[in-house]
This record gives C-alpha cells, sequence and structure tokens, in this order.
C-alpha cells in the first residue's frame, strides 16, 4: 500500500484532468459574505464526472478491512448488513484513496481558500462524513477551532463539500450567523444533544443564536471561519448525505503541542511550522502537466 501523502502533486488523471476554473471560485461579494456572516455557501468546486469518482472510492474505503489502515488519522464505522446504512467518520483518506488525495489540490478549492486566509495555505486535515438514510445521528454545535488549538494562530478554514445534494431532510450543516465574532467556547464532550451549546452561551449570545441551513447541490461547497458555531441535524431522508471536508491553515501556522498533532505522524515541535509531507503548501495558479504516476485503487 503506497501512502498519498509521499506525493506533493495530483496522482489521479482520470479525477484531475477536468476541473472547475480556479478564478471562478469567489467574487468580491462573496468574500465580503464570509467576513460579515462567518460562512459562504454554494460555491461550484466539482464536477459531476469528479462527484461520482469520490463516490466510487468512498465505497472501498467504507470496507470495514480498511478500519486496520494505519493511514488513517482515525477510522469510525458502525457497521451494518446494509452497507447502504453504515454511519462513517474519518480523517486521512487523502492518505489513501488517489481522488480524495487530489481534491487537496483543485484550483477551484484552493483559489478560494488563499481568499478566505488572505494568503498561501498549506493543508491541515481532511475529513468524511457519512450520513445514511434514516438515521438519528447528529453533530452537535461547535467551534472548530476548539478542536485545533495545538495549533496557532487561528488562522485556519474549512471548506465542506458535498457528495449528494444537502438539505434539511437529510441533515445538512447550520450555520449560525456573526458567531465567528464570539470568543471560542469551551469544548464539552458530543453527547448527541443539540441543546448541550446553550449551557455556555451567555444571553446575548443566546438571542443571536439563529441557525440557517447550508443546502448545498452534490459538487458545491460551503467555506465557514474557524470560530463560527456549526452542526447537523439527523438524516430523515432516505438518501445518505456524504461530505469530504478539507481544512486549511494560513501558511506559517505553527505547532502550539509537542504531542503529535495527528495520529501516526510524527510530532512538530512547539513553535515551528507546520510545513513538509504532512502539511503541504498549496498553490492554485500550479499547472500540473501530468499526474505523479498512475495508481489503480
Amino acid at each position: 500500500m503506497s501512502d498519498l501523502s509521499k506525493f506533493d502533486r495530483p496522482v489521479s488523471e482520470s479525477f484531475f484532468c477536468e476541473n472547475i476554473r480556479a478564478e471562478d471560485s469567489l467574487a468580491q461579494e462573496q468574500i465580503s459574505d464570509f467576513l460579515t456572516k462567518g460562512f459562504v455557501t454554494g460555491i461550484r468546486v466539482l464536477t459531476g464526472d469528479q462527484v461520482n469518482i469520490l463516490r466510487q472510492e468512498l465505497h472501498a474505503l467504507m470496507l470495514a478491512k480498511m478500519a486496520d489502515d494505519l493511514r488513517f488519522y482515525e477510522f469510525h464505522l458502525n457497521e451494518s448488513t446494509d452497507p447502504g446504512r453504515v454511519l462513517f467518520h474519518a480523517l486521512g483518506a487523502w492518505r489513501v484513496s488517489p481522488a480524495f488525495h487530489d481534491v487537496i489540490f483543485l484550483p477551484s478549492v484552493v483559489k478560494a481558500a488563499e481568499q478566505l486566509l488572505d494568503g498561501p495555505v498549506r493543508f491541515w486535515h481532511d475529513q468524511i462524513f457519512v450520513k445514511p438514510p434514516r438515521d438519528g445521528a447528529v453533530v452537535e454545535w461547535h467551534q472548530d477551532y476548539s478542536y485545533w488549538t495545538r495549533t496557532k494562530p487561528m488562522a485556519h478554514l474549512t471548506c465542506w463539500i458535498g457528495l449528494d445534494d444537502s438539505t434539511e431532510e437529510n441533515g445538512c450543516v447550520h450555520y449560525v450567523p456573526g458567531s465567528h465574532r464570539w470568543p471560542l467556547l469551551p469544548r464539552y464532550e458530543l453527547s448527541g444533544n443539540m441543546e448541550s451549546v446553550f449551557q455556555f452561551l451567555n444571553l446575548e449570545q443566546s438571542a443571536e443564536f439563529l441557525p440557517v441551513p447550508a443546502t448545498l447541490l452534490a459538487g458545491e461547497a460551503s467555506f465557514h471561519h474557524p470560530l463560527t458555531l456549526h452542526g447537523s441535524f439527523e438524516n430523515s431522508s432516505d438518501r445518505p448525505r456524504r461530505a469530504v471536508v478539507l481544512n486549511f491553515i494560513r501558511d506559517g501556522v505553527v505547532s502550539d503541542s509537542d504531542e503529535p498533532l495527528l495520529f501516526g505522524i510524527p510530532p512538530v515541535p512547539r513553535g515551528e511550522k507546520l510545513c513538509g509531507r504532512f502539511f503541504p503548501l498549496l498553490d492554485s495558479s500550479a499547472i500540473y502537466q501530468s499526474p505523479a504516476f498512475s495508481y489503480p485503487f
């Protein structure tokens, strides 16, 4: 098994040969919307063919045998006799799957990240979320940076890409506009209770807690600030809700821990910059003439 983190360029010609143009990523009004609300939605970043390739490779990643693959930083699979009803969450697919590796290099994604982080960006880590049909699992309200305080300064960005149409019925992400201007809330254990967050909100924040759904078509993305409060409700539909999430940092973010930042990778000493093989520098203007190699999954 090859660890695709060794390759700092695309590896799959079938996935990377077609892309949304980078210059079409974000208009100035969308950037202004992000600065005002803490998120922006409905950004087309994948073609239909790219969505299909990611879905196909996702199916292979969700096999129970993959739980022992040490290339993953995390792997959580609720096994079921019905593969269409498996709840799945994993980190590290970019090291395992060609398409999930290459999506981090797409100019349509990287350009938007450069615009919103106002500078060169590095890859931080990825996530996959699968909510099966008629599943009651929720993702409680949280701020992403509460999980990332082992790095500083706070110059992070999350890109949430739907591999299915994401609707209120199947558990789309909801955002609380303006919550990116709130301080970092205490990190608490997630228990499946969407009301837990209110014990940490003051009266003003509770009054401003007016979530809005981020409905997306497959291949569209939302981008959100690391302090933006967000969560998602259960999937009450007959369709899955699959997504790949890409997390970025502005070049220059450093480690604030002497422990490994992600499971299975060498520690970055406190105060040293995140860089190198596991945190590649990305460039929306890069032209990849051919993939690094041909790697059939």
